[in-house]
Formats: structure tokens, C-alpha cells, sequence
């Protein structure tokens, strides 16, 4: 029995003859249309009032405004090798014509080498002139001549109201001199420093700032410097509407005395040591309790007395402090917080009790050894 043959088609006419007007374009080339041709470009509307006040910052502000990179030293575990490796980057500011730049003492920690790229793509090498954990700020210099430095011009945080106009200027993901309006979103926030202490007078906003900008100046509405971006809060590391930046009020009494000292000159009472707060929450204590008071401390003068040991071998503990100025103590921390709004020479009401009995004393601050 004879099998019939079957004809196959090629497989590109099938397609051909399945797609109208397919085999007109291959023969013919492609329609053309007289509508192909670049749009009318519309003339530009006036930029408005707040717009032009925008750019008139941002133009002005930026100069100012630098990006660092840091890297670090590792050793190789095998050849024992030292090489450096990238660490970060983040944004700071230029203070004076003294070639010193104010950024977040997060951004350069842990760095063996430090870089500083200004406004005008010029990089130097910067050192550190000194740093404040506490309230997440440092300090860099760079050598440059005057001329080329335009230090930000710096305003005030305590008259900022809710709804204000804010300006972040910084580097984020690396992107240089990248813009974000917002506003004042509240004010009075506190957090936590890598030291793990209270950054008090936090000026939340919701400004766009992402991984990059910390270290760089938050602005108000007219190019004064209201804060320095310092953290986000996100669930994902990106930007989620909530930001937060250090007081500049607070950064106007820190960085002076980091240019001339290197360092904060700290105010205190001189307590030596205290009981731990965990362990004096433990056992029901609300304040701070003195374990060692050096009698020509600031506290000893004062007629504070810290724990003492018995015959029998007991420790009986010192004064526990309840208040400073009439703000209550409950913790080291809180101490800090209070004492940190002085300087050295200030005297300072401080409410205790021992064996029962609530006293207060009054102590001249002293300057603390770091």
C-alpha cells in the first residue's frame, strides 16, 4: 500500500501567511507615518516662589558640602599579608576656612585612611582632629588653601518648629551631592549613640536620607544648618519617611572644643564607680549608687561617701543619687544626660539618700579624665 506524501511548508511562510500583511512589509519595507517625526517642545512655566528658594539653597549649600570614603587595614589569614579594603562612605560638611569638616563619628570609625572629595571633585587625605561618641560627631582637617573652602553657614535648633521646611544635602549610595526636601516632623526625639549613650533634642524629619548621608547637614528653609543626619529608622536599611539629625545647638558646643582639645572637656561629680544598673535594678534601687568617691573629688567635697567594706567582711553601699536639679536619676545614663547640658565650674544640686534618709548636697562640677 502506497503512503501518500505529505507537503511540508517551510516554516517562515507559515508565518508569513499567519501574520496579515507581513510578506507586503518584507517586499515593500516598512510603512512610514508623516506623525513620526520629534515633538513641539512646550515653552517652560515660570518656576514658582518655593521652587526658586530651593535651587537658591541647594546652589549656595552644596559648596559646602563633601563626600568620604574610609577603608580599613586587614591581615590576609594565610600570607599574613596587610591590605587595605574599602570600609564605607558617608557625607560631611565643611566648618571653617581652617580646612576642618564635621561629620558623624559612625562614618569614619574604625578607618586607617580617610578621603575627602569637596564640591569642586578635588580629593584629599584627611586626619582626625577629634571625636565625640557620645553624641555621634567628628571632626577631620583637610589641607587646602582658604579660597577653595565655603564653610556652611550655620543656624539654631532651638527656635525649629513641627512643619518647617528641611533641606538634606549628602552623598547617598554614593550618588554626590544628591537633594531631599521634607519638614520638621517632630522634635525633642532621643537615641542611642555608638557609645550607647542618649543623644538628647533629636530633630526628626522626613527628608529623604539613605545609607550615605549621614554626616551631611540638614538645612531649614533658608541654608542654615539646623542638624547633622545621623540615623534612619527602616525595617528594610532604606529609606522608610522617618530620619533623624543631631541638634546643630548641641554640635555648635561640641565641635569647638574637639578643634581645640581634640576631645569634649566633660563635666562631673568625679564618682570613681558605681553599682552596676542592672544589679541595682535587681535589688529594687531607683538611682544611681556610689561605690567609690574619692575624698578631693567634686562628690567627696560635696559630702558624698561611696560603699564601704565592714569587719565581718559586708559591703555596705554609698549614697545613691535620686536627682540632679530636680530631674530624677534612675540610671548612670541618666546622670550623664543631665550633667552633659553643664560645663566645668557649674554647681549642680544633687538630691541622694543614705541609710533611709533623703539629703542633698551641693556640687561643683569638675572636669572628667577620658
Amino acid at each position: 500500500m502506497r503512503v501518500p506524501r505529505i507537503r511540508v511548508l517551510p516554516l517562515f511562510l507559515l508565518l508569513a501567511s499567519a501574520i496579515p500583511g507581513a510578506c507586503s512589509c518584507a517586499q515593500g519595507g516598512p510603512r512610514t507615518s508623516p506623525a513620526a517625526s520629534p515633538r513641539e517642545v512646550a515653552p517652560p512655566a515660570a518656576l514658582g516662589a518655593d521652587e526658586l528658594s530651593t535651587i537658591q539653597v541647594f546652589e549656595a549649600a552644596s559648596r559646602s558640602v563633601v563626600f568620604i570614603t574610609t577603608s580599613a587595614l586587614r591581615r590576609d589569614f594565610w600570607s599574613m599579608n596587610v591590605f587595605e579594603v574599602p570600609r564605607g562612605s558617608g557625607s560631611g560638611f565643611v566648618w571653617d576656612t581652617g580646612g576642618h569638616i564635621v561629620t558623624n563619628f559612625h562614618v569614619i570609625a574604625g578607618a586607617s585612611r580617610i578621603t575627602v572629595v569637596t564640591a569642586d571633585r578635588a580629593e584629599y587625605q584627611a586626619k582626625i582632629v577629634g571625636t565625640d561618641p557620645d553624641h555621634d560627631l567628628a571632626v577631620l582637617r583637610i589641607t587646602t588653601p582658604e579660597k577653595d573652602l565655603v564653610p556652611v553657614t550655620v543656624g539654631s535648633s532651638k527656635d525649629l518648629k513641627v512643619g518647617q521646611k528641611t533641606l538634606a544635602i549628602g552623598n547617598p549610595f554614593g550618588l554626590d551631592h544628591s537633594l531631599s526636601t521634607g519638614v520638621v516632623s517632630a522634635l525633642g526625639r532621643t537615641n542611642r549613640s555608638m557609645s550607647d549613650r542618649t543623644i538628647e533634642g533629636v530633630i526628626q524629619t522626613d527628608a529623604a536620607v539613605n545609607p550615605g548621608n549621614s554626616g551631611g547637614p540638614l538645612l531649614d528653609g533658608s541654608g542654615r544648618l539646623i542638624g547633622v543626619n545621623t540615623q534612619i529608622v527602616s525595617p528594610s536599611g532604606a529609606f522608610a519617611g522617618i530620619s533623624f539629625a543631631v541638634p546643630v545647638d548641641m554640635v555648635n558646643r561640641v565641635v569647638p572644643q574637639l578643634i581645640a582639645y581634640g576631645k569634649i572637656i566633660k563635666p562631673g561629680l568625679g564618682v570613681s564607680s558605681v553599682l552596676q544598673d542592672g544589679i541595682a535594678a535587681r535589688y529594687g534601687i531607683e538611682g544611681v549608687v556610689l561605690m567609690r568617691v574619692a575624698p578631693d573629688s567634686a562628690a567627696g567635697r560635696a559630702g558624698l561617701k561611696g560603699a564601704v567594706e565592714t569587719q565581718d567582711g559586708e559591703i555596705l553601699l554609698g549614697d545613691v543619687i535620686t536627682a540632679i536639679d530636680g530631674e530624677k536619676v534612675v540610671t548612670l545614663d541618666d546622670m550623664q544626660t543631665i550633667l552633659d547640658r553643664h560645663k566645668v565650674g557649674d554647681r549642680v544640686t544633687v538630691e541622694y539618700t543614705r541609710d533611709g534618709k533623703k539629703l542633698q548636697a551641693t556640687v561643683t562640677l569638675q572636669e572628667l579624665e577620658q
